[in-house]
């Protein structure tokens, strides 16, 4: 009888792969491809690696070589693996909606839809950016707020807000210890957001106040999504995190709490993208270097408290129906990261007020995430992954060395005054929209792939934003602006702006490039009539005239380019073209011919673009 072995090893009866094996192979691909010479003989791993905006090199293949330090166990310090033992296996996360609508009636009515639906929490914005002081009472009123915490967004009136929420749970006989939330103090990001003065002390007593009867209740939320939205990075927005929540450990120790209370009295809020793997780093080195401030600052360990928000600044106001896709992404990040409470914004979000169907939607994302796909019925289910081990390393140390920056340069209140943070975000921010505008950083159904002739759904001008300090960034804006002077273009004339497709010869000849420019042109909401299948310069050339533009891209092959470019260029300005681009990289014989310029893969899309507007303007 054979004895088993005491360790099962999987395809033992193959030999173990090489590492230099499978570069070869990938070499071997690379070539067919010609994205390599023939005689290729580097490294192949380095040209399929990409760099983050923190900069971390992000390779093709990881391996048991790639260490990193050991992530712990679930529910132990230093939290990497999530904040209990048992993940969210019993009942999930917090499915957390947000209201900004400031009609009560409304508002009311759509937090009574959301709660019957699968919401388990409220995030309600009070203000001037969102439902009246005052509201609350009304809004709750059939709500349990015993089983639904509710966090408040009230900016500045912070107190006031956290007052009137108080006096609800008391007409409602919530007890004390039973009232769960947040009262979301958070005058650092307000400060961030608006330049407004920050009232931190006013926060801590607050918290001081309010900690000793409420023992569940948080005061302070410590919300990341300013630094997001002005374009930071991943890194950035965890630095700047790190950096608030010391300021307001500080605060609340001068209060008069302990440091464990103090601790206790912050939630942490981040942004998630439809970058899934950055965002499930993003939260497991969140609790990771939160776990290191409280160790040093002398506190207990205790995990930290993480909302996860899908990014507003990856919304966006055209085919908004792919803001869908975006944020099951960023959920299914969010929930593979820990996060314990998920917000999805509803896919219109950009567009105004959210309806009751992208309302639902946004909830029912969750559901299905939860109920259908079982996301959170696996504790930590990246842990283990050599990619997403390291990959949350380095950007735990990326956040930490921007963490100490800030505290050596003063604080997160000052190095906002002095201009430092702002100067880094900006910095971020230009290098995303240099790739966005080359089309590097593709955004469906904007710069890539676009609608040409959709209809835009039509939503209530949701509250203006608290404006005036960091910039609120959306990633598309760029993209359409230019489709918001079509559609001016259209209604002013009764026609979009066109630009006439030279194909030459066959179909298997031009589709592709055709195809290309459509594409490119199509993000500006030009429209692109082709020639089709022709045979003569003078078939172009007729064919241009009955198109009525002034601007023409010629689309074919290398081959059919050097036979036909100079004689079609020719013709086409011969028949009233004002300006000949072509579909191919910049080519001095081609320039020679006539060309007046050059679209292709990589080429600035948005300056292209916005020549061509200017053009045709």
């Amino acid at each position: 009888m054979t004895t088993p072995p005491e360790e099962l090893s999987l395809a033992a009866e193959f030999a173990a792969p090489e590492r230099a094996e499978w570069q070869r192979l990938v070499a071997g691909v690379l070539r067919k491809l010609g994205a390599v010479g023939e005689n290729f003989t580097g490294d192949a791993e380095e040209l399929l690696a990409s760099t983050t905006y923190d900069g971390i090199t992000l390779r093709p293949l990881y391996t048991s070589d790639d260490v990193s330090p050991p992530a712990g166990m679930p529910g132990l310090p230093p939290f990497t693996r999530g904040s209990r033992p048992e993940g969210h296996l019993a009942t999930g996360w917090d499915v957390r909606a947000r209201h900004a609508d400031p009609d009560p009636v409304a508002a009311k009515r759509a937090v009574l839809a959301d709660l019957e639906n699968g919401v388990t929490s409220l995030w309600l914005v009070l203000g001037d950016a969102g439902l009246p002081l005052g509201s609350l009472a009304d809004v709750l009123h059939e709500v349990y707020t015993d089983l639904a915490p509710v966090t408040l967004d009230a900016g500045a009136d912070f107190a006031a807000a956290a007052d009137e929420l108080l006096a609800v749970h008391s007409d409602k006989g919530v007890p004390a210890s039973a009232v769960r939330g947040n009262l979301g103090a958070d005058p650092i990001g307000r400060h961030a957001a608006t330049g407004q003065p920050s009232d931190v002390d006013g926060a801590a007593a607050l918290a001081a106040r309010v900690a000793p009867s409420y023992p569940s209740l948080r005061t302070i939320m410590v919300d990341a999504l300013p630094y997001h939205d002005a374009g930071g990075s991943d890194a950035q927005e965890l630095g700047c995190s790190l950096a608030t929540a010391v300021a307001y450990l500080r605060a609340l120790t001068g209060a008069g709490l302990s440091v464990d209370q103090a601790a206790g009295q912050l939630e942490f809020r981040y942004a998630a993208t439809a970058d899934q793997f950055l965002t499930i780093a993003k939260l497991r080195a969140a609790r990771r270097l939160w776990a290191r401030v409280l160790e040093v600052s002398g506190a207990a360990p205790q995990p930290q408290l993480q909302h996860a928000v899908t990014s507003s600044a990856m919304m966006t106001r055209r085919d908004p129906w792919v803001n869908m896709l975006r944020t099951t992404l960023a959920c299914f990040g969010a929930g593979v990261g820990g996060a314990d409470s998920v917000t999805v914004q509803p896919f219109d979000a950009a567009l105004g007020l959210p309806d009751s169907f992208a309302r639902r939607i946004a909830r029912n994302t969750q559901s299905v995430l939860l109920e259908e796909s079982k996301v959170a019925g696996v504790i930590d289910p990246a842990g283990g992954s050599w990619y997403v081990e390291k990959l949350s390393d380095d950007l735990a140390r990326a956040a930490w060395a921007w963490f100490t920056e800030i505290e050596a340069a003063g604080g997160i209140v000052s190095t906002v005054d002095s201009g430092l943070v702002a100067e880094r975000l900006a910095a971020t921010a230009a290098e995303r929209a240099s790739n966005i505008a080359t089309r590097t950083d593709a955004i469906t159904g904007v710069s890539e792939f676009p609608n040409v002739a959709e209809k835009l759904p039509r939503r209530e001008p949701a509250p203006a934003a608290p404006s005036g300090g960091l910039p609120k960034r959306r990633y598309a804006e760029d993209f359409e602006k230019l489709r918001d002077w079509s559609d001016r273009h259209l209604e002013s004339t009764g026609s979009r702006p066109t630009v006439f497709l030279a194909t030459l010869g066959k179909p298997s000849f031009y589709t592709a490039r055709a195809t290309f420019a459509a594409n490119l042109f199509g993000a500006a909401g030009i429209e692109t009539p082709d020639a089709g299948p022709t045979e003569t310069p003078d078939d172009i050339a007729k064919s241009f005239v009955d198109s009525g533009a002034t601007v023409a891209c010629l689309c074919g092959s290398n081959r059919s380019y050097e036979d036909y470019a100079g004689p079609v260029a020719a013709a086409l300005k011969q028949a009233g073209a004002k300006k000949v681009l072509l579909a191919g990289k910049p080519d001095e014989a081609w320039e020679q011919a006539g060309v007046d310029g050059f679209v292709y893969t990589g080429c600035d899309a948005l300056a292209v673009l916005r020549s061509t507007v200017e053009f045709l303007s």
